[in-house]
């Protein structure tokens, strides 16, 4: 696979120059987090033709929910929602019951492939670029992604405009554009993820250190962003 070389200094040039390189259909899955709020507000005040859709996982937080709905009418767009397969989770629910994820790391896992995973798989169908709001200072795990890479499992491009970014870069571009984002930042829930995996991190901790904090892995992911050897998918490194 031959992937464009993106020249951009800022996400927004980056954003511009892979929807000009690529021709076929660009996706991008948002969670709402801060990241992902941004890279909203420069798909849509850049006019960009890239799709915006989110997974609905069913046990996202309230407050979520309720930025989902104003995100849509601060920037006059629909939020394309995918959902878990009904009997895949009838089917995980069976097994582990509600909240079998605490008691097990398969059960997390077995959770986040049926509410996350298998959503994402039908989010992508048929798109030819993946945008993710991933950043290099999130996690140690993601410490070395750049900002193009080619996902081998799902079998497009895959990019990370803001990967050069740190929180704070992130938090001041929301601040100065008046990007609504999530109350729950300012209560310390840094990462957001469905609500009963995700706790406000105290002062000094790691940025994902509340999500699935009762897990002792300090790599913990959710499934999305790893290989099929369940390790962290590492972009190749092409100039931007």
């Amino acid at each position: 696979m031959n992937l464009p070389v993106l020249h951009g200094d800022t996400p927004q040039e980056r954003l511009a120059a892979l929807r000009e390189a690529v021709p076929g259909r660009i996706v991008f899955t948002t969670s709402f987090g801060l990241e992902d709020q941004a890279l909203t507000h420069m798909i849509r005040e850049g006019g960009l033709d890239i799709a915006i859709v989110t997974l609905d996982t069913g046990r996202l937080f309230t407050e979520t929910h309720a930025l989902w709905a104003e995100t849509e009418a601060r920037y006059g767009l629909r939020i394309r929602s995918f959902h878990p397969d009904p009997a895949e989770l009838a089917h995980l629910l069976d097994d582990w019951g509600a909240n079998g994820f605490y008691d097990a790391e398969d059960a997390r896992l077995a959770c986040c492939g049926v509410r996350k995973v298998g959503p994402l798989k039908q989010a992508l169908a048929g798109a030819e670029a993946w945008v993710t709001g991933l950043r290099a200072d999130q996690s140690q795990a993601r410490g070395d992604i750049m900002g193009i890479e080619y996902d081998e499992g799902h079998g497009l491009i895959k990019t990370a405009p803001l990967f050069d970014w740190s929180r704070d870069d992130v938090a001041e571009f929301c601040a100065a554009e008046g990007v609504p984002v999530n109350p729950l930042h300012a209560e310390g829930y840094l990462s957001i993820g469905c609500q009963p995996c995700t706790r406000a991190v105290a002062p000094g901790e790691p940025e994902r250190a509340g999500r699935w904090w009762w897990e002792q892995d300090a790599a913990k992911e959710c499934g999305l962003h790893v290989g099929a050897d369940g390790k962290f998918v590492r972009a190749k490194e092409l100039a931007l």
